[in-house]
């Protein structure tokens, strides 16, 4: 009897998670290690400065990643579980993976790596480039496809960041090149060449419901909220710190507005679309990341969240279905108007910021080219039958991975009447 597609996951997950896992513990055990404690007054003192000024920025991080980025990737109905566990799956995986390689490339001493929070952090940053990056395809890809992109795009992602900054000395503070634009055209790639030229059809369990876009919204405005911490922990202490945070601030609250005033242009009935809010509003904190420490003035910092906005619900209302027509390019959560588009304008405004121009200008173009070559490789991996792409009348359907105890009592006549439509459209 031949296996059903749906036990494959079942199989493949737990079995790579778990050597995942034991390799990891294996490496902490024979490698990774805590400083040791400093018996002088002022090395001790340092440590707790370090700490209480930074562990707030993390914690604050820590849940813009787990709630507000997980409850934002819920605006599909059916998929809700899905989407929260696998965000935070793929966060704490990319993060362990990240602070091993980054360990053995950058502070392996003597045969041992000293872990602190600093250098959590940084494997935090490298871990959103994943999260960002696995919208592009949520929904029609296996968790299994998901941790083996995770785990090709943090090598990638730490190799392109290490030519960007330490090589052609780009000032990105708030990783707008470095994050948002490589993690987008990676997202992109990927898509690209797992789908290939195939016109994705829209699914009848892909339209979000009044339930799915407010907690959508709700993810946003966490987002929102502790976006500054997330553009300001890496920044010096001080003037520096303090002149990013209301950076951030400005360009937030003008992106908002701005967010408000497009998207009910832009509609006929002059109703604002919820699509638009959860991701015009953000525009503006990926934008401002690149320019976010330097001496700009602040209406430098309203204006570039206000045409951030304007970019991004132009992307969504013209640019998306332009690009799934011309180049049968699927963009599931729209990552390239909210990180791509935001971003290349923050980078072009960095190239007139900053008088070594040409260095910002290089690194925004080598974070584009680079991302999408390494995505489209990566891509072409994920096609591997054994990751057990989802069959499309599953795609975007908790059941698939989840007991769902409403559905498994009382199966609704339209759920079976969407899987007959697939699976018949499937055939064809």
């Amino acid at each position: 009897m031949a296996v059903s597609p749906s036990t494959y996951p079942r199989r493949l997950l737990p079995l790579f998670l778990g050597l995942f896992q034991g390799a990891l513990l294996l490496f902490f055990a024979l490698f990774i290690t805590y400083d040791e404690p400093s018996a002088q007054a002022e090395d001790t003192s340092l440590v707790v400065n370090q700490a209480y000024s930074t562990f707030p920025f993390f914690q604050d991080i820590q849940v813009m990643l787990v709630v507000g980025l997980g409850l934002l990737l819920t605006f599909l109905p059916r998929y809700g579980f899905s989407a929260l566990t696998h965000n935070f799956l793929l966060l704490n995986i990319s993060m362990q993976w990240a602070l091993v390689l980054q360990g053995l490339l950058h502070h392996f001493h003597h045969g041992q790596i000293h872990l602190d929070l600093h250098k959590l952090l940084i494997s935090e940053f490298a871990a959103v480039t994943v999260l960002i990056s696995v919208g592009a395809i949520l929904g029609r890809a296996s968790p299994c496809q998901l941790l083996v992109m995770a785990t090709c795009e943090i090598p990638l992602y730490l190799a392109s960041e290490w030519v960007i900054v330490t090589c052609l000395g780009v000032l990105d503070v708030g990783g707008t090149i470095t994050i948002h634009v490589f993690s987008c055209y990676f997202g992109l790639g990927v898509s690209k060449a797992l789908f290939r030229a195939t016109q994705q059809p829209l699914h009848p369990k892909e339209t979000p419901t009044t339930s799915s876009d407010l907690m959508s919204l709700v993810g946003t405005l966490i987002l929102w909220v502790f976006w500054p911490s997330f553009v300001a922990v890496l920044c010096q202490p001080g003037d520096a710190q303090h002149r990013a945070i209301l950076n951030t601030l400005l360009a937030m609250t003008a992106s908002a507005i701005t967010t408000v005033v497009a998207s009910s242009l832009l509609e006929r009935d002059g109703k604002l679309s919820p699509g638009h809010l959860q991701n015009g509003s953000l525009a503006g904190g990926v934008a401002i990341g690149v320019v976010a420490d330097m001496a700009v003035p602040p209406v430098a910092a309203l204006a570039l969240g206000s045409l951030s906005a304007v970019v991004c619900v132009l992307g969504f209302r013209f640019l998306t279905p332009l690009l799934a027509r011309k180049l049968t390019l699927h963009d599931q959560c729209g990552i390239h108007n909210l990180h791509g588009l935001p971003g290349i304008l923050g980078g072009a405004a960095s190239v007139v910021a900053v008088l070594v121009a040409l260095c910002q200008a290089a690194g925004l173009a080598v974070a584009i080219g680079a991302s999408l070559l390494a995505g489209l490789l990566t891509g072409s991996a994920l096609r591997l039958p054994c990751l057990a792409r989802p069959p499309e009348r599953l795609c975007f359907d908790d059941s698939l991975y989840f007991k769902i105890h409403e559905q498994a009592e009382s199966p609704g006549a339209d759920s079976s009447a969407e899987e007959g439509a697939l699976a018949l459209q499937e055939q064809v």
